[in-house]
């Protein structure tokens, strides 16, 4: 047994302590977009400093706690802010809590978060459903394999379900919420991109840029965990415009999205679980 499924194993008697919740789907909650919580019917929540072994989120606007509860009448669990490489941690300990609800009884997975627009054509406070993505970090499957998750070479060929992708599709169109898709890249952070970074990215085929997320994608197929991703399109990336980029934007544009944002996410927890 690795070192890290014995920490993950403890960090899942840690939470069956705690409550005895069994999710149908984990959501993975980026910065700004927490609001879908007050329309969970909540049972438990856990913060992470309370889980055995678990790596605390310091970004700020990431409460940091697993969420339980019903959603549409789904049984999920919700990360409530993601752990990041920026923080200090290592890309293995950023996906333990993928790999944490897949370990829970999750049978799919949504990752969320906010991103630059670095496709031209994009606008601040567009939702975009990733269709492939580039991770510019290093692999969280380096080093010892977790071998009771999954394979040493995994494939990667189809990260995003296109299952997924096509039943979040058609609840945007249910639900009348326009929907981009595109290719995300993830850059360490903390900092912004150059705009020098960006014009590359864009070159290399991205259509929106962040620091988190591939590496949760990598995990997540690594484990044989069916997952889907949608990006909100915080701001436009550096030097697509002229203007600075900070923080406050990002929640600024999230706050704006997110009546948007929870329908989509509504609907699509709903549709999710009917095709499971």
């Amino acid at each position: 047994m690795s070192k890290m499924y014995e920490r993950l194993c403890r960090a899942l008697s840690s939470v069956k302590e705690k409550t005895g919740h069994i999710p149908e789907i984990g959501i993975v909650l980026g910065s700004g977009l927490e609001g879908i919580v007050d329309e969970t019917q909540i049972t438990c929540e856990i913060p992470y400093g309370e889980v055995d072994g678990f790596p605390v989120s310091t970004a700020p606007g990431h409460t940091g706690s697993f969420v339980f509860g019903y959603l549409e009448g789904v049984s999920v669990v919700i990360m409530r802010g993601r752990i990041h490489y920026y923080e200090g941690y290592s890309t293995a300990e950023a996906v333990m809590g993928v790999r944490l609800m897949g370990m829970m009884g999750a049978k799919a997975l949504i990752i969320t978060n906010a991103a630059g627009g670095v496709n031209l054509g994009f606008n601040a406070g567009d939702l975009m459903l990733i269709t492939d993505q580039i991770c510019m970090v290093p692999s969280p499957l380096i080093g010892e394999n977790v071998d009771e998750l999954g394979t040493r070479f995994p494939d990667m060929s189809e990260i995003y379900s296109l299952r997924l992708r096509n039943i979040v599709k058609a609840a945007a169109e249910k639900t009348d919420v326009p929907l981009r898709e595109g290719v995300y890249i993830q850059l360490t952070g903390p900092n912004y991109e150059s705009p020098a970074e960006i014009r590359m990215v864009r070159t290399l085929g991205a259509d929106a840029v962040g620091m988190s997320s591939a590496c949760e994608g990598i995990a997540a197929r690594h484990m044989g965990l069916e997952t889907v991703g949608i990006s909100c399109i915080s701001n436009m990336a550096c030097g697509v415009t002229d203007k600075p980029l900070s923080h406050e934007e990002v929640k600024e544009t999230a706050n704006r999205v997110a009546p948007m944002f929870r329908r989509l996410l509504r609907q699509t927890v709903k549709d999710i679980h009917d095709n499971i």
